[in-house]
């Protein structure tokens, strides 16, 4: 991540701007948001490989420092999960940082991803990237 001469730690925005430069596809799909024994029914907004955004609930009483797991419901017969956390809040969107994918939902993920985009090659890439 390229920092701002002067800095030595990432900011928020830091963070959230490295992490747009993976591809997002629009997706209007429902998710679950849990957080401890906390559950809220959204709506997915947007996807890449390195975040989410979803729209906020009007009720949103989430621990911000605290991680979040995704349950995207794609239709499939189990939900893609991710680990995320919360960057932002700006005009009733969340967007979350996608910290952790397991072996059992990468593939679901990126299928999902290179069915959505004008160029799929550019997922590849940006996989490469991860690696």
């Amino acid at each position: 991540m390229h920092l701002p001469s002067g800095n030595t730690r990432p900011t928020m925005d830091d963070i959230y701007n490295e992490r747009r430069e993976f591809s997002h596809v629009a997706l209007d799909l429902p998710v679950e948001v849990h957080q401890g024994g906390s559950v809220w029914h959204q709506r997915l907004i947007d996807l890449s490989l390195g975040g989410a955004s979803t729209d906020q609930p009007d009720v949103w009483d989430a621990q911000y420092n605290e991680p979040f797991t995704l349950l995207i419901h794609t239709g499939a017969e189990t939900p893609l999960e991710l680990h995320a956390y919360l960057q932002n809040v700006d005009n009733q969107r969340l967007g979350f940082s996608v910290e952790h994918v397991d072996k059992d939902n990468i593939e679901p993920l990126r299928a999902l991803l290179r069915s959505h985009m004008d160029n799929p090659d550019q997922l590849d890439e940006e996989l490469k990237r991860l690696a």
